[in-house]
């Protein structure tokens, strides 16, 4: 009599969440950027500062990729010194936000009081809408890049902060990590054997999705000009600049839009696949 075997289905963890479906398909989106800006310099000979004289909103051609602007500068050498400026923002900002708000959330599930003062803290600064907080830090500061910094790390440390408090707290109660306690592992041990390594994934699937946030943060902040301000571009100083010239040369806008389309999508994806996994795991 034969007997049958019944085989547990493998666990797909995160190489390949990234290397199938939407989740490869964000990586390569986000790849194609990265590339783009990390080798940018040896795709144009121009500098995205310096004015081409006689090339006034010129149309895409086989000099100037995507044409040049009114104030007679390269459009596509522009478009690849704004990702780098983007993606340094975001690459910063991101991981400090991170981890201010993911230390600041562990340390409250460990003393009820600290925890109710992080979670007022928390609602205060959720209770600003970014672009609101955004102007109002500029109206101190002054805009620039810093300031579109600031707002992306003081928006990531209340999402962070109660992400992992919520994590841990569930964590917390699993079976095994009662079983730790009781045995006599102290309240640290716990938290870096047990706690940590499992709220790791659904920190990583908020990282990636903030990372498409911070792309969104900068272009409107510069769109509206409290962010990186001209001359130095960035995706959304490109993108306002092309606003009075879109009849001349279109490939103003059409340019820094596909990058901010591609690099938003991208890590929506990422995030997305990395969630399915996780739900899967």
């Amino acid at each position: 009599m034969s007997t049958a075997v019944t085989v547990a289905p493998r666990r797909r963890g995160v190489g390949h969440a990234l290397t199938h479906g939407q989740g490869l398909a964000g990586v390569i989106l986000v790849a194609v950027v990265v590339l783009l800006a990390v080798f940018g310099s040896l795709l144009t000979s121009y500098d995205p500062l310096a004015q081409i004289p006689g090339a006034n909103l010129l149309g895409p051609n086989a000099d100037h990729w995507l044409g040049t602007d009114n104030l007679n500068r390269d459009v596509a050498a522009r478009l690849l010194a704004g990702i780098r400026i983007d993606l340094l923002i975001a690459i910063v900002a991101v991981p400090i936000g991170a981890v201010i708000g993911a230390s600041v959330g562990l340390v409250a599930t460990l003393n009820s009081v600290a925890d109710v003062v992080a979670q007022r803290v928390f609602d205060v600064i959720l209770a600003f809408p970014t672009l609101i907080f955004a102007i109002a830090l500029a109206a101190i500061t002054g805009p620039g890049w810093h300031a579109v910094a600031i707002v992306i790390v003081a928006a990531e440390i209340p999402i962070f902060g109660r992400h992992i408090r919520t994590a841990v707290l569930a964590v917390r109660e699993q079976p095994y990590v009662e079983a730790a306690e009781v045995i006599g592992a102290n309240t640290w041990w716990t938290l870096r054997k047990h706690v940590l390594p499992n709220v790791i994934e659904p920190l990583s699937v908020q990282f990636a999705l903030s990372l498409s946030i911070a792309v969104f943060v900068e272009g409107a902040m510069s769109f509206i000009g409290i962010g990186v301000r001209p001359p130095q571009p960035s995706l959304g100083s490109l993108i306002a600049a092309s606003v009075d010239n879109m009849d001349a040369n279109p490939w103003m806008a059409i340019g820094p839009l596909t990058v901010v389309v591609a690099l938003t999508l991208g890590f929506l994806l990422i995030a997305q696949a990395l969630g399915r996994a996780r739900r899967l795991a």
